[in-house]
């Protein structure tokens, strides 16, 4: 890297690069917004009844469903955060893919199809089958709506930092506009569209990703010659940790603090997917339990190759960024990605170089646009059904009642989403989805996994269970330094940081499920073992499935 590359920080060449093609860049997103807008308006009109707008009719074949799925798993954290993570740790910030990757697979295992066959628009369906319904339905909304707007705000401050950097804003007013475009933009894609929309917005966006992704892996492993030896240790060298930096240990060994950390990271990352709404209802979009099991076939190919890709991404950011510029552009490592991809084109000021940041970027801004939707389509669904329909009106909402509530459930969602992404413009992407993932998995799991599994489990251990984990994982969250205490915190100026774990997962996780089995044990109500034969033949065979 020459002088003049080291006498300014790379998000200011960046900038100026891109400012000489901003005209290129504003097209490309302007291309994207419309064609999206476009998909969601023709799915809209196709949107007629609370089955079209909450699982898109159960139209969508399984190599369209697993093309979905990939779409929604492979968030902004996926792109952004991972490869930043491993572009300034090395070896720890891989651990992200392994942990993303593996997650997948045990919710597959344990949850994926069962779930299909048993529920019909939401989580709360599946546990409510077999409990009292309005207490059950009622923590199944509460939690959903937590642990989405958790994920939310990882995709919120994925497109304020991305955005910034393309168009050269580096005020915090500019950026938060930022944000508030994308939850707007969210807003109307998901009140439109429905399910209907959201899925073919996904499956464009798993596109464009898998081939941004395979654009820059391969003119990465073209400058190293495709020796991917070389490139590791240019990377190693190129970070100034040396060996260091290939190895466990440089976020997560340094102490006893770290280590545990890096120990509830795993355990929230392995198990958090199992539990999150927005890929569970994903899989009521197809008509058949076969269906569903193709489209989960396709999705690992699509999902394993990407996180494959995530490690030249990363290592590839550090062999040809310095890690004071990958810093000073944003401080959670979010932009090393688009960075990569100017300097891989030609570096700042070249054609080349501005054409693959305006691509990489816009893939990216896909990326979030198409998971936010997810998101919220999840959340408002679950408000809409579970609490409004079921628990407000007592299961008298008529359908179109129910999908007005929906649409405005979004809107509530997207203004809190805009407010919160706002604060947390600084975080590390891949951070914040973790921390959504040990929500998920200390409120949703233990009981999804009790109402399926085991005939003991009783209304009283599924609240216990919802609640106790969600309070439990949010207050450690709001106690830890993600919130306060450190430079990259949410708020760094002060110190309430009592718990000293960045992820709760190690606590939360288990308290979830003990409450859940403590719960049901001292619960005076006598679970009703012909409704669990019931939902055990149901989620197994997809005899009866909606």
């Amino acid at each position: 890297m020459s002088a003049a590359h080291a006498a300014y920080p790379t998000v200011q060449l960046a900038a100026e690069g891109a400012s000489e093609h901003r005209p290129l860049i504003i097209t490309l997103f302007a291309c994207f917004v419309v064609a999206t807008l476009f998909i969601t308006v023709w799915a809209g009109r196709q949107t007629k009844d609370a089955s079209d707008f909450y699982a898109g009719g159960r139209q969508f074949t399984g190599f369209q469903n697993g093309l979905a799925v990939s779409g929604d798993y492979m968030s902004a954290a996926s792109f952004l955060g991972i490869a930043g993570a491993i572009a300034l740790f090395g070896y720890d910030g891989f651990l992200y893919s392994i942990g993303f990757l593996v997650a997948w697979l045990v919710a597959l295992l344990l949850v994926a199809e069962p779930l299909r066959n048993s529920g019909r628009y939401t989580m709360g369906d599946v546990l409510a089958y077999r409990m009292r319904q309005r207490p059950v339905r009622t923590a199944a909304g509460a939690s959903t709506i937590v642990v989405s707007i958790f994920y939310l705000l990882a995709q919120m401050a994925g497109a304020g930092v991305l955005v910034s950097l393309l168009l050269g804003i580096t005020s915090d007013g500019g950026k938060i506009a930022i944000v508030a475009l994308v939850g707007l933009l969210m807003i109307v894609y998901v009140t439109i569209g429905g399910m209907k929309g959201t899925t073919w917005v996904q499956m464009v966006k798993a596109v464009l990703l898998i081939a941004g992704t395979v654009l820059i892996t391969f003119l990465i492993l073209l400058k190293f010659h495709f020796n991917l030896s070389d490139l590791l240790g240019t990377a190693a060298e190129n970070s100034g940790k040396g060996k260091a930096f290939l190895e466990p240990g440089l976020k997560y060994g340094a102490t006893s603090t770290s280590k545990l950390d890096f120990i509830s990271l795993g355990i929230a990352l392995v198990l958090g997917t199992a539990g999150l709404p927005h890929i569970l209802i994903r899989f009521y979009t197809v008509p058949t339990a076969k269906a569903a099991r193709k489209s989960v076939n396709w999705a690992i190919g699509i999902i394993g190759a990407f996180y494959l890709m995530t490690i030249v991404l990363g290592f590839g950011a550090a062999a040809i960024l310095k890690p004071g510029d990958i810093i000073a552009s944003n401080k959670a490592g979010n932009t090393a990605a688009p960075l990569a991809a100017l300097e891989i084109g030609g570096g700042s000021g070249s054609t080349g170089g501005a054409i693959l940041l305006a691509v990489i970027s816009a893939v990216a801004f896909a990326t979030i646009l198409a998971v936010v939707a997810g998101l919220t389509l999840a959340s408002s669904s679950s408000f809409a059904h579970d609490i409004y329909a079921n628990v407000i009106r007592k299961g008298r909402a008529t359908e179109k009642e129910e999908i007005r509530a929906a649409k405005w459930a979004t809107v509530a969602i997207g203004i809190v989403s805009i407010g919160l992404g706002a604060l947390a413009r600084d975080l590390n992407v891949a951070g914040l989805v973790a921390l959504a993932f040990a929500v998920a998995a200390s409120a949703n799991l233990p009981t999804i996994l009790y109402s399926l599994f085991w005939k003991r489990f009783t209304t009283q251990g599924a609240l216990w269970s919802i609640y106790g984990g969600l309070a439990s994982s949010v207050l450690l969250v709001l106690f830890s330094p993600v919130v306060s205490s450190k430079p990259t915190s949410m708020f760094p100026d002060v110190d309430f940081a009592w718990f000293p774990l960045e992820n709760p997962g190690l606590i939360s996780i288990p308290l979830g499920f003990l409450l859940g089995w403590l719960g049901s044990l001292l619960s005076k109500e006598e679970p009703d073992k012909g409704k669990y034969a019931e939902l055990e033949v149901k989620s197994l065979t997809g005899v009866g499935a909606h």
